[in-house]
């Protein structure tokens, strides 16, 4: 990142809120859009709820590789919903304002978890890992502790980190205009308000997107690289196809969010653009969780057959 220090004009103490400008720029579409991400947060809803609840319901599924599917369901439900209802919010009632201290919280919930979300992705990987390499250690090196034990990890590993970062962020001075040119209060359109000299603010953030976003996509990198040796070794072409099927979903999700939150987080502050960081974010805050479902059901046969017995018993129910 490069160093950047922008003239002291303002003081935090006197800012109450901030303005999220969101889709102001596109006026004639803000009842569509409305709309539009109601929907989209509806199937978000119901795709990822449906896999949380066939993972705990089904007893094909009680393995550790469903058992994470069904976390990270959770877990993209909880992400969506710190950001996309504000942004319905924002639209449905034109008022734009948001207070310091809900921007700081929203910020905050964010990052735990999108550090979350990366932990949870490697998590994953490893998970496949272990099942095609090293498939007769599997249910001894994965069981039910180990598993419970990577998850809650995955979950709580952030939080004081993120915090921190928070609060150091929100610790700066605001000059000039208090409009975030974004959907929500994200780190990159929160820096470019700050006035005085934030290098510091910068070499913390990118020292915080190696930690949680390179890292976790090292780990998935060498796990699939080890798996990817492993399976073309394997001499039936029935079972290359499929051990590569068990990882298509996962990869997909993975290449959509640490696509994304790769380029937003590593660019320089000063490269940083309005119009492409919002349209970045939608992808690892709302693409991604919209469809995680839709990897899963359309190419995992086993989530598919579940989710058939599960909608045949309510059909038998009614």
């Amino acid at each position: 990142m490069n160093h950047q220090q922008k003239p002291q004009e303002g003081n935090l103490t006197n800012l109450k809120e901030f303005v999220l400008l969101g889709f102001s720029d596109v006026p004639d579409l803000q009842w569509f859009l409305f709309g539009l991400l109601i929907a989209m947060y509806s199937f978000i809803l119901l795709g990822n709820g449906t896999i949380v609840l066939i993972t705990k319901i089904d007893s094909a599924l009680q393995t550790p590789m469903y058992f994470f599917l069904g976390n990270f369901s959770f877990l993209e439900i909880c992400y969506v919903s710190i950001t996309l209802p504000r942004m319905v919010f924002n639209l449905g009632t034109q008022k734009r304002t948001i207070s310091f201290i809900a921007c700081a919280t929203q910020m905050c919930c964010t990052l735990i978890l999108g550090a979350t979300e990366c932990f949870l992705l490697a998590v994953m990987a490893y998970d496949r890992y272990v099942a095609i390499c090293n498939p007769l250690h599997y249910p001894l090196v994965m069981n039910q502790k180990v598993c419970s034990q990577l998850v809650i990890g995955s979950w709580i590993s952030g939080i004081p980190v993120q915090i921190g970062q928070t609060s150091q962020i929100f610790s700066l001075s605001f000059c000039g205009s208090h409009q975030i040119n974004h959907f929500f209060c994200d780190i990159p359109p929160i820096l470019h308000l700050a006035c005085g000299n934030i290098f510091i603010n910068e070499m913390m953030v990118f020292l915080g997107a190696l930690l949680f976003v390179s890292l976790p996509f090292l780990l998935i990198v060498f796990s699939y690289s080890k798996i990817i040796s492993t399976v073309l070794k394997l001499s039936s072409a029935k079972s290359r196809a499929k051990a590569f099927s068990t990882c298509s979903s996962h990869l997909t999700v993975v290449l959509l969010f640490f696509g994304s939150a790769m380029i937003t987080y590593f660019r320089s502050n000063t490269s940083h653009s309005g119009e492409t960081d919002k349209v970045l974010s939608l992808f690892y805050t709302v693409v991604t969780p919209m469809f995680n479902p839709v990897v899963y059901t359309l190419r995992n046969k086993d989530v598919t057959i579940a989710l058939k017995k599960f909608l045949c018993k309510q059909f038998v129910k009614i």
